[in-house]
């Protein structure tokens, strides 16, 4: 089995060739900061503030490119325009970014009905995938929509569809409510 394996493996193309290298550099504001200012909003004005370029993006988002496009109570909406740093070794997307997009756009929804003082932190996070993503997708969008705001813990449901509109990841999570307290709705 081995030397079968050798066998191809003199066969490929040099897998490391300069050539096939690539580079991406990322930067970032330090989040402390941006977090203290956070802190002093409502959770609606911090998200407005990061879509309007007040606040700086959190860390995560500049690493994997995405943005916020949408701002409604209840309502994120993020948008990535994939790249390759983001597949797999089977030329898609890793199932990690749609992970990544709808934990944010779930847990911002919850934060524009949030007061000054409370945040929301990601108790479960189950997701379905019903189509692969990749570069060729076009612009990608993660809808989170808050389902139930409560005092302890609160629902959510998010949508990842491709620049087609065609719903590629469905998920639902929960978050557990920190800080302030919050009346249940």
């Amino acid at each position: 089995m081995t030397a079968g394996i050798a066998q191809r493996n003199q066969e490929l193309p040099d897998l490391f060739a300069p050539h096939l290298r690539r580079e991406r550099v990322v930067d970032w504001q330090t989040p402390g900061p941006a977090a203290k200012a956070a802190a002093m909003m409502t959770g609606m004005e911090a998200m407005q503030a990061i879509h309007d370029g007040i606040l700086p993006p959190p860390p995560m988002a500049k690493l994997i490119g995405f943005r916020m496009a949408t701002v409604e109570p209840g309502r994120i909406v993020m948008e990535l325009d994939a790249e390759e740093s983001l597949e797999n070794t089977i030329g898609l997307l890793h199932g990690a970014t749609a992970a990544a997009l709808l934990d944010t756009a779930m847990g911002c929804a919850i934060s524009t009905m949030l007061p000054v003082g409370q945040a929301s932190v990601t108790l479960d996070l189950k997701l379905t995938y019903l189509r692969p993503l990749s570069v060729k997708s076009g612009t990608i969008q993660a809808e989170g929509k808050l389902i139930k705001l409560g005092r302890q813990t609160s629902y959510t449901e998010g949508f990842v569809r491709d620049g087609a509109g065609n719903l590629a990841v469905h998920a639902t999570a929960t978050f557990s409510m920190i800080g302030g307290v919050q009346k249940s709705k």
